[in-house]
C-alpha cells in the first residue's frame, strides 16, 4: 500500500450510502480501478482486511494513493454512473471491452419507390431498420442476395432520379426498373411487401403468397409471369435450406456465451431476429490478471448495451451462459434504454440450443485467439534471439514513405506488441517544407515529430524499423541521437530493412543502426516474416494516406487554399478571365482588374498559382 495512504482514517469518514468509488495510485494521479457499491463503508472496507484472498485485490491495494467517493440516491445509478467512469478513465483494474463500432443495418426507405440501403450510424432516416448485423460485410452479403431475391432498387436517390433508361440491374433481373417505368407502382409495392416480410424471418408466408401468384398467373394463360414466380420460389427456398441454424422463437434476443483461459477472455455475441441468427461477433475484454469469469461477464454486459450510443438496439430478452443474480443489471440497462429488458441464464427449447451455440462459438474463437497470440510471441522470440537482444521484445515501431512524384509526400508509423499490430496506436505525417521527392528529408521530419518531445520510456519502442537502406537508416541515426541527446532514455535497437535485388519477399537484408551490422535471416524463418509484416503494414498505411492526400487535393482548386478567396471571389475571378487555365497565365495586373481583387491580394493568387 502508498505509503501516504491510511485506510482507518479514510473509513472513518465514508457513507453508508449507495455510490461509486475511483481508486488512484496518488493524490491527482492515474485511476486503477473504478467500483459501484449498495454500501460503500462496507464495500471498500472489505479491501482492508487483514485476510485477502485475491491476488488481484492485493496487488490494487498495494499501489492505492487515494481514493474519491460519489454518492447517488439507489444502487442502479451507481451502476450507471461506474460504466461512464470506467469509459472515461480506462483504469487498468477493470474489465475493459473496446468496441467504438456501431453496428450497420439494412434500410428500406420511404420513397415512391423504395431504395434498399445499407445504413450505419444514427437512425435518422425514415424508413424501416433491418438488424443488427455484426459486420458491414454481413449487409453486403445479405444486399447481394436480395437482389437476386427481389427485384428492389438498390441504387442512389441521384441515380435513380436522372434515369431516363433502365441501367445493367435492369438487364440483369436484379432491379425491376422503377426509374423508367418499366413496373407499375402496384406491382413494385408488392414485391417491397414480401421483401419485408422475408426480412422480418416470415419466409413461408412470402413463399405462400408466390405461390398463389404463380397458380393465378397460370389460371391466366400469363405463363411468363407465372414462370418469374416459379424462379423466385425455388430461389427462396434454396436460401432457407442454407441459412442453418433456424427456430420458431419470436421477438428480439442477444445470446452471450464466454470462455476464459490462459488470461485471455472472449464474450461471443448472437444477435437472433425472429427465430434467425442475424449474425455473431466475438469480443476480447482486455483483462487485469487474475479476473473471475462472473466478473468479465458482467463488465462486459454493462459497457456493451450502455456505451453502445443511440444507434444500439437493445432487445427485450439476454440470454447469458452464468448464473447469478442479474436483477441489477436488468435495471440498469432497461432504465438506459427506456423499455424493459429480461436477462436470462435458465433457458429450454431453442433458447437453450442458441445458449450452447454462443458457448461454443466463444471456446472457438478464444482457442484460435491463444494460438495466434503463441505464434505471435514464438516469432518475437526468435526475433529477439536473432539480434541478440538480453530483454524480450515489448513494442517495436516501423516508418515508411509514400508519395507520387514528390506530390503530398505521407510517412507511416505503424506499432507492433506482443499482440502483433497496435493499430489504435499507428500515426500518419502529412510531411510538407522539403525539396518534392526528397525521401531522407521527409524520414528526417518524421522521425523527428515522432520522438523529438518524447519523454517516458513506456511510449518508446525496443526495435526501430526503417523501411531502406544504409542512407535512410543514417537519417534515423542522426535524429534519434539529436531527440535523445538531453534525457536518460534508452536509444531504440535501429533496424533497416533493404530489400533484394529482385525487391522478392525473403531476400531482405537487415543492417543494424551505428554498428553497420548485416544480418541475413533464411527466407522461412518466423522473425524474418514477423520483419515482413511490420514492413508491408508500414507500406500499406502510409499507401492509403498518400492516395486519401493526393486525391483529396485534386479534387480541391488551388484557389480554396488562399486565404481571403471565398466562393463568389472564385466564381468571380473565373468567370471575369475565363477559366483556370487565363487565370494562371495572368499577370498580377491582368489579375487586379477583377472586380473586388486588390493589387495585394491579386499579388498572392500570383504566387500561389505558380508555386
Amino acid at each position: 500500500m502508498a505509503p501516504s495512504f491510511d485506510p482507518q482514517a479514510f473509513l472513518s469518514s465514508v457513507t453508508n450510502q449507495p455510490g461509486v468509488y475511483r481508486m488512484y495510485d496518488a493524490p491527482g494521479g492515474t485511476v486503477l480501478y473504478v467500483g459501484k457499491a449498495k454500501d460503500l463503508k462496507k464495500r471498500l472496507s472489505s479491501y482492508f482486511r487483514r485476510q485477502v484472498d485475491s491476488v488481484k485485490t492485493r496487488a490494487l491495494v498495494a499501489q492505492i494513493g487515494h481514493i474519491e467517493v460519489t454518492v447517488t440516491h439507489t444502487e442502479t445509478d451507481a451502476l450507471i454512473l461506474e460504466h461512464d467512469y470506467i469509459k472515461q478513465y480506462m483504469p487498468k483494474y477493470n474489465v475493459l471491452l473496446r468496441d467504438d463500432k456501431s453496428y450497420p443495418y439494412i434500410l428500406l426507405s420511404e420513397h415512391r419507390h423504395p431504395r434498399l440501403a445499407f445504413h450505419r450510424g444514427a437512425r435518422r432516416a425514415k424508413g424501416t431498420y433491418f438488424g443488427p448485423y455484426p459486420n458491414g460485410g454481413a449487409v453486403r452479403e445479405s444486399l447481394h442476395l436480395m437482389q437476386k431475391l427481389f427485384p428492389v432498387r438498390q441504387c442512389e436517390d441521384g441515380f435513380y432520379r436522372n434515369r431516363s433508361r433502365p441501367c445493367l440491374q435492369y438487364q440483369l433481373k436484379r432491379c425491376s426498373g422503377p426509374c423508367a417505368g418499366m413496373i407499375s407502382d402496384e406491382a413494385y409495392g408488392e414485391q417491397v411487401r414480401l421483401l419485408k416480410l422475408f426480412l422480418q424471418g416470415q419466409s413461408q408466408q412470402v413463399i405462400g403468397a408466390l405461390v398463389s401468384k404463380m397458380e393465378a398467373a397460370s389460371a391466366a394463360l400469363e405463363f411468363e409471369q407465372a414462370a418469374r414466380y416459379r424462379d423466385q420460389i425455388q430461389a427462396l427456398r434454396k436460401v432457407q435450406e442454407q441459412q442453418g441454424v433456424q427456430g420458431r422463437a419470436e421477438g428480439e434476443l442477444d445470446i452471450v456465451g464466454i470462455a476464459v483461459e490462459g488470461g485471455m477472455a472472449c464474450c461471443h455475441l448472437l444477435f437472433v431476429r425472429k427465430g434467425k441468427i442475424m449474425g455473431s461477433r466475438s469480443y476480447f475484454p482486455k483483462l487485469p490478471r487474475n479476473t473471475e469469469p462472473e466478473e468479465v461477464l458482467e463488465s462486459f454486459l454493462l459497457q456493451f448495451y450502455l456505451g453502445g450510443g443511440e444507434d444500439r438496439q437493445i432487445p427485450k430478452e439476454i440470454i447469458l451462459s452464468q448464473e447469478q443474480d442479474w436483477s441489477l443489471a436488468e435495471k440498469a440497462i432497461g432504465k438506459h434504454s427506456g423499455q424493459s429488458v429480461t436477462i436470462k441464464s435458465r433457458v429450454r427449447g431453442e433458447r437453450a440450443q442458441f445458449q450452447r451455440l454462443a458457448q461454443t462459438n466463444a471456446h472457438s474463437a478464444l482457442v484460435s485467439r491463444l494460438a495466434h497470440k503463441t505464434t505471435v510471441a514464438e516469432r518475437f522470440r526468435q526475433l529477439a534471439e536473432a539480434l541478440e537482444l538480453k530483454q524480450p521484445i515489448r513494442r517495436m515501431e516501423c516508418f515508411d514513405i509514400s508519395h507520387t512524384m514528390g506530390e503530398k509526400t505521407v510517412a507511416s508509423c505503424v506499432v507492433f506488441n506482443d499482440e502483433g499490430p497496435a493499430k489504435a496506436e499507428y500515426r500518419r505525417y502529412n510531411i510538407a517544407g522539403i525539396t518534392p521527392g526528397d525521401d531522407y528529408a521527409a524520414m528526417t521530419q518524421a522521425l523527428q515529430r515522432r520522438y523529438q518531445n518524447s519523454q517516458d520510456a513506456e511510449t518508446l519502442p525496443d526495435i526501430l524499423f526503417i523501411d531502406g537502406g544504409k542512407g535512410q537508416l543514417t537519417q534515423a541515426e542522426q535524429v534519434m541521437e539529436q531527440a535523445l541527446a538531453d534525457t536518460d532514455l534508452p536509444t531504440p535497437l535501429l533496424v533497416g530493412v533493404a530489400k533484394g535485388e529482385s525487391r522478392k519477399p525473403g531476400l531482405e537484408t537487415l543492417i543494424l543502426g551505428f554498428s553497420r551490422e548485416v544480418i541475413d535471416l533464411p527466407a522461412d524463418a518466423p522473425a524474418l516474416h514477423l520483419i515482413q509484416h511490420i514492413r508491408d503494414e508500414a507500406h500499406r498505411f502510409a499507401i492509403s494516406g498518400h492516395r486519401a492526400a493526393r486525391g483529396k487535393a485534386r479534387r480541391e482548386s488551388v484557389l480554396e487554399s488562399i486565404p481571403g478567396i471565398g466562393a463568389k471571389r472564385r466564381q468571380q475571378l473565373l468567370k471575369f478571365l475565363g477559366g483556370m487555365q487565363e487565370l494562371k497565365r495572368a499577370s498580377v495586373a491582368e489579375i487586379a482588374k477583377v472586380p473586388g481583387i486588390s493589387t495585394q491580394l491579386a499579388q498572392k493568387i500570383h504566387d500561389a498559382l505558380r508555386s
